[in-house]
């Protein structure tokens, strides 16, 4: 398994997911229409197939293999950006659901809330996609050991045989594609 190629691969998914966001929040803004449900989904998958399951082997099985091994540039590229944007992330999902409540609870100003966190997140993660994998990935697969890459690949595989035997992959591409076939 090339765990880069995967990893590559899961940003289609997430960058689709990231469509979905930004069509849900026009929905919001022009028509004044907010389906809590939908917006729990999304950020279900956020956080357990962007986040834990493709964000955890980044930083399990790559980002610290790079920080020890490559260390200089590696180090502050992993430390000062892409862990950064990372919780930037988290923030911004966790922002996101503290706005949906406050609209539940009857705050209508709080829909403003809603759209620039859900967005901010969309922005971010684009951004974010785009230098892994035009930068962080290809600087990786140049740098590293075959040695090293190899044995991240057999890591990386591993790892995805664990969250095959939990349906991870197969519960969250479903749910994307619910809320594809609903919002694109």
């Amino acid at each position: 398994m090339d765990s880069i190629e995967l990893m590559v691969h899961e940003h289609t998914y997430i960058k689709r997911m990231l469509e979905v966001v930004r069509k849900a929040c026009l929905k919001v803004l022009f028509q004044d229409e907010m389906d809590f449900e939908d917006f729990a989904k999304m950020i279900e998958f956020i956080r357990k197939y962007a986040d834990a399951h493709h964000h955890g082997k980044e930083e399990k099985l790559l980002f610290n293999r790079m920080v020890s091994e490559i260390g200089g540039a590696a180090e502050k590229l992993v430390n000062n950006g892409m862990l950064v944007e990372h919780d930037m992330g988290r923030y911004y999902i966790q922002e996101l659901e503290q706005a949906l409540e406050k609209v539940k609870n009857g705050d209508n100003d709080a829909k403003l809330d809603v759209i620039a966190n859900a967005m901010g997140y969309a922005n971010l993660l684009h951004r974010h996609i785009d230098k892994e994998d035009k930068v962080v990935y290809t600087f990786a697969k140049r740098t590293f050991k075959p040695e090293t890459m190899k044995e991240i690949d057999m890591q990386c595989e591993e790892f995805e045989k664990e969250t095959e035997k939990k349906g991870i992959q197969t519960k969250y591409i479903l749910l994307l594609e619910e809320l594809e076939n609903k919002y694109l």
